[in-house]
């Protein structure tokens, strides 16, 4: 029985998308790789008879639709979409400005609907699926300068949960994945945006932040090849997660949070308990 899938990919002209889409089509699988720039995106994966590239800005209806549409006119099939196209507008919220915060949610989490309502119909069809949306560990939890790019993180994670409760009777499958730091092109000059509404009192701290995330760029611990694997891995199996964590470092930030939340929760467990309407 041929097990291979049919992959729609987005972001994959750099960064993290460029390593799943190579890792699916080493797996002996078809993809359909997508990004706003075609040429970037072949030149970066290079030629493969089971690769198809195709147009794609994931805040754009008409872009989705036209891709859907472009694989199944050439594959018949979708059987797994990748939501990772991403973005990062770093900055203490005072200092981002609202335009700023609107691109990184119509980017971060705008875009992944946008896209997968354009899957759906296909997949419903099909009575099959599976839907990945890269996270983050800023989706289980956030940091100064990151308000912006949490809040999309963390509106993708609870859009996520119940898409799953939504589309699973129809047998497909949703998987959250929160990377740590891997060492792609997020933190890179091209996806990293920095607030342009500097306030003095902010200052000391903001150079501080600044020089913390530009020296992280290059030096992440984790490896995009590494990760893309996993997910094959993941895509394979009959019953797939619904969360993965992805990196030893989003593991101590899972079970930190975790961890807290349990002690924010025992410590007023009597009069949380005790809120409930009483019968006359």
């Amino acid at each position: 029985m041929n097990n291979k899938k049919v992959w729609l990919i987005t972001g994959a002209g750099r960064g993290m998308g460029v390593d799943i889409a190579r890792a699916a089509l080493k797996d002996g699988n078809k993809v359909v790789a997508t990004g706003r720039n075609t040429e970037k995106v072949a030149k970066a994966i290079g030629a493969d008879e089971n690769l198809l590239v195709v147009k794609l800005d994931v805040t754009s209806t008409a872009d989705a639709e036209a891709a859907v549409k472009a694989a199944l006119d050439r594959f018949g099939r979708i059987d797994v979409l990748v939501n990772n196209a991403a973005s990062f507008y770093a900055g203490f919220f005072e200092e981002l400005s609202m335009e700023q915060i609107d691109r990184q949610v119509q980017t971060s989490l705008y875009g992944p609907m946008i896209v997968t309502r354009a899957v759906l119909p296909a997949m419903r069809r099909q009575r099959s699926g599976h839907i990945i949306s890269i996270s983050s560990t800023a989706g289980l939890t956030s940091f100064d300068f990151c308000s912006a790019y949490s809040a999309s993180k963390f509106g993708l994670e609870g859009w996520m949960q119940a898409l799953q409760a939504e589309v699973g009777p129809f047998g497909i499958d949703t998987t959250i994945v929160n990377p740590g730091f891997f060492r792609t092109e997020l933190l890179t000059e091209e996806s990293t945006s920095y607030a342009d509404q500097p306030i003095e009192d902010y200052n000391e701290r903001r150079a501080q932040q600044m020089q913390f995330w530009k020296a992280a760029n290059g030096q992440q611990s984790g490896d995009p090849a590494k990760l893309a694997q996993a997910l094959i891995t993941l895509v394979n199996e009959d019953k797939p997660p619904r969360r993965f964590i992805a990196g030893a470092d989003a593991i101590d930030t899972a079970e930190q949070v975790a961890a807290t939340l349990r002690e924010q929760t025992d410590a007023y467990r009597e009069l949380s308990s005790s809120l409930a309407y009483e019968q006359v």
